[in-house]
């Protein structure tokens, strides 16, 4: 069988991602008109302020919207790779490049043997179920980077290692992509060359302009955004007679009010707890499979986002490039979570923007969305774990007992 055979993808992943990606530039270039608030103002009035103070030669010191590590720099200078077109067009069209980058990442991947199409197509699938707001934040970008590192982690640990650090100072969360690399030497590997490129690239990043630390600062202040776990106290306080708001306040709708600053540390809390619990996985797995680095990686941003003080909708995005990852491989386990991620996603579209307005008056609709989606992903959240430590942890019995063949050859399992 040729590796190409061995996909089974033939031309329909192409013919779908074009069809759907078509109608995303639809919505972001106002072809097509999406119900709520317009998504793209963020990249032709945010990013565009941020890029000409930039070019500069300074981060926005002054703008608590900046949020960001100061790898984020590179995603809003990028539409200067395009200058015959305007900033946010440019930008969409870059989007769409790595969006087709991804693409094609898993689809050559599915010619490995003991890896298959099924990751292209959540791909293909999920990224359009999020509507235009995936196309209007640099988060996909972030998420290329990241499915490039996992698929260049199963035999070159130092690969993922570079690109970890390198998507973290883009937006931090893919640091996580290095909990589930197989320990002994791939794990010194891929952590000792995190370490050097990103230690090199935040020092270049801090010679490069003042600022590039300053978005710490503002990460620390933030509350609890409207669309976050935590934010459903709220909504439903307010049916209650709550005497809190919402506001606008670091980029973001947060509630103001009596208990906030509570529930906002609470959710640090289980942050931390997360934390603690992928340092106990950690210490305590003993197989590891050439789908675990994907499975770890997985799980652990399902954690962080659901215990976030934010879940804003571009979010998601992240989840459908790890769970493609995940269900590339045969041997893979996260079926099921990644569906749930695939719903929510959809559930997300209905939320922002085209419910946003319910769901800042706290109505029944805009709390039902919130419930829904938030449900989704905290339910994908337990069932990734549970199969990740079942799946890892002596002691537990394995449903994929078989090794897994990476290039013809059984993938060494470390015990």
């Amino acid at each position: 069988m040729t590796g190409r055979a061995s996909t089974g993808a033939g031309p329909w992943p192409y013919a779908v991602w074009a069809l759907t990606r078509a109608w995303l530039l639809a919505c972001v270039f106002k072809v097509v008109t999406v119900p709520g608030p317009d998504v793209t103002v963020d990249v032709s009035v945010i990013y565009r302020s941020w890029y000409e103070t930039l070019l500069t030669g300074t981060y926005p010191l002054d703008d608590v919207t900046w949020q960001y590590p100061p790898g984020a720099a590179l995603a809003i200078l990028s539409p200067a790779l395009l200058p015959f077109l305007e900033y946010a067009a440019a930008f969409f069209v870059l989007v769409l490049l790595c969006d087709a980058l991804t693409l094609g990442l898993l689809l050559y991947a599915g010619r490995r043997p003991g890896i298959r199409a099924a990751g292209a197509w959540v791909w293909v699938v999920g990224v359009p179920l999020l509507g235009p707001t995936v196309y209007a934040r640099y988060d996909l970008m972030v998420t290329a980077v990241a499915v490039a590192a996992l698929l260049a982690g199963v035999r070159r640990p130092r690969a993922l290692g570079a690109l970890a650090a390198f998507g973290a100072l883009l937006k931090g969360w893919p640091a996580l992509l290095l909990v589930g690399v197989r320990k002994g030497r791939p794990t010194r590997a891929a952590w000792g060359s995190a370490a050097l490129a990103g230690a090199g690239l935040a020092v270049s990043f801090a010679l490069w302009m003042p600022g590039a630390f300053a978005f710490l600062a503002f990460q620390r202040d933030r509350g609890t955004e409207v669309e976050s776990l935590g934010a459903l106290v709220f909504h439903g306080a307010r049916q209650f007679g709550w005497e809190g708001r919402v506001e606008l306040r670091y980029g973001s709708l947060e509630f103001v009010g009596p208990q906030v600053e509570l529930v906002s540390t609470l959710a640090l809390g289980l942050g931390v707890l997360a934390a603690g619990w992928l340092v106990l996985w950690r210490l305590r797995a003993g197989s590891f499979a050439a789908h675990t680095p994907a499975e770890a990686a997985f799980t652990a941003v399902l954690l962080f986002t659901v215990t976030s003080r934010v879940i804003s909708p571009q979010y998601v995005v992240w989840l459908v490039g790890l769970a493609a990852v995940c269900l590339a491989f045969r041997a893979a386990a996260m079926t099921l979570p990644a569906v749930l991620v695939l719903v929510a996603a959809g559930v997300t579209v209905l939320e922002f923007p085209v419910g946003f307005g319910h769901v800042v008056a706290s109505d029944a609709w805009g709390v039902t969305l919130l419930l829904v989606r938030n449900g989704l992903l905290v339910a994908a959240s337990l069932i990734a774990a549970r199969r990740l430590w079942r799946s890892t942890v002596p002691g537990r019995p394995r449903t994929d007992a078989a090794p897994l063949a990476v290039d013809g050859q059984p993938s060494r399992v470390a015990r």
